[in-house]
């Protein structure tokens, strides 16, 4: 039997964000040691199956192949009524030979006040929703098709991070409906870093309509109508001196831009989404840089997508309707042409980001990277479930 988690840090809050899970969504366990300290601990599973265009090794084929895209397992722990500790870990290239378990989250955190908090450790950076949400707490099931920030650029180099997170500090809190998060982490590491400068990093938002359950930036792009009618507008900025480039050849990093979620319950429960986003990455890349193969290298130019989604309140079976459609463009500044994406897609919500399933397709040459991919369709089978 599952058992909500609870917490007892200030807010209610502290525990279950610290996890990157929406405490209206999660479903646990919880051990209690004593009065004062608990250990609460749960999973999470992302697998698919996808076919895509040309992708088999023919070359000329559809290719047809399982994958788990993500395992995670996580950990937090209450050592007093305001401080805490979070240890999470994540399968890196699950399903494969050399596939293994790393370090997702390691960090401490002290619960002031609703004003200021500190987390301190490997923990998320401050960024733009998509990179809050981790793949766990996208609207989509494909949401990362735009170039991404440094500590979430390739999980198999940890150079600037992974998975969106860093080693760092980020103080955080809120005030009425305004949300803010301010951090300083080691940024890029490698080569092009000779000065050791570090990364810094904010995200500042404002509810308009109901507050939003995270801690300034732990976010989700649905709550399924379940947080009821949401107006989110944020800023968002990363800069690093000598972030880019390298050994010979370095430059400054910075990325910022805005984000937007509007969630709406209308008529018998039918549930209204959209969100939006447009990103500037500011990099003085050069043709030497882009072709070393040792550089740092990160997108130069602007992106955008918006996204639109409708519940419908019947279920069918065990669960809700939710299609969706996305597009997705990245316009780089040089070198590259531009990408586009456009997904279309459908949630079968059984319970809320802890169990659902989707089934989307694809089409368009857009990537995480900015630069151009091939412009094939896919079709993308998923099953989503945390504890």
């Amino acid at each position: 039997m599952k058992k909500t988690i609870t917490n007892k840090l200030v807010g209610g809050m502290i525990t279950v964000c610290a996890l990157g899970l929406v405490p209206s969504a999660l479903a646990g366990a919880k051990i209690e040691i004593d009065d004062v300290r608990s250990v609460s601990v749960g999973a999470g599973l992302r697998t698919t199956f996808n076919s895509v265009e040309d992708g088999a090794p023919s070359g000329s084929d559809r290719s047809s192949d399982f994958a788990v895209e993500s395992m995670r397992l996580y950990l937090s722990g209450n050592v007093t009524e305001k401080v805490s500790l979070v240890f999470n870990t994540e399968c890196l290239a699950c399903g494969e030979s050399n596939s293994k378990f790393f370090v997702l989250d390691a960090f401490a955190e002290f619960a002031f006040n609703d004003g200021f908090n500190l987390h301190i450790g490997r923990h998320l950076t401050p960024a733009d929703r998509i990179e809050m949400n981790g793949p766990y707490y996208g609207l989509n099931w494909n949401q990362y098709t735009i170039p991404l920030l440094p500590s979430d650029q390739n999980p198999f180099d940890a150079t600037a991070g992974r998975y969106g997170r860093d080693d760092g500090a980020t103080i955080w809190g809120s005030f009425d409906k305004f949300q803010y998060a301010v951090g300083i982490f080691n940024g890029n590491e490698g080569v092009a870093n000779a000065e050791d400068s570090l990364l810094y990093s904010g995200r500042f938002a404002y509810n308009f309509l109901n507050k939003e359950a995270n801690p300034a930036y732990y976010t989700s792009s649905t709550y399924f109508g379940g947080a009821d009618d949401i107006l989110t507008l944020a800023f968002f900025i990363q800069s690093q001196s000598d972030g880019v480039g390298t050994a010979t050849e370095a430059t400054s990093f910075t990325a910022y831009g805005v984000d937007f979620l509007f969630e709406k319950i209308l008529g018998s429960a039918n549930v209204l989404t959209l969100e939006g986003e447009l990103k500037k990455h500011d990099v003085d890349l050069t043709a030497t840089m882009i072709t070393d193969p040792s550089c740092f290298c990160m997108f130069d130019g602007q992106t955008y997508f918006a996204t639109a989604a409708w519940l419908f309140p019947n279920e069918v079976g065990w669960g809700q309707l939710q299609p969706y459609f996305r597009y997705t463009k990245n316009e780089p500044d040089a070198f590259y042409s531009s990408s586009d994406l456009t997904e279309i897609g459908l949630n079968y919500v059984i319970a809320g980001h802890n169990a659902r399933l989707n089934l989307s397709y694809r089409d368009g040459d857009a990537n995480l990277t900015g630069a151009p991919g091939n412009d094939v369709n896919a079709l993308t089978f998923g099953v989503q479930l945390q504890l």
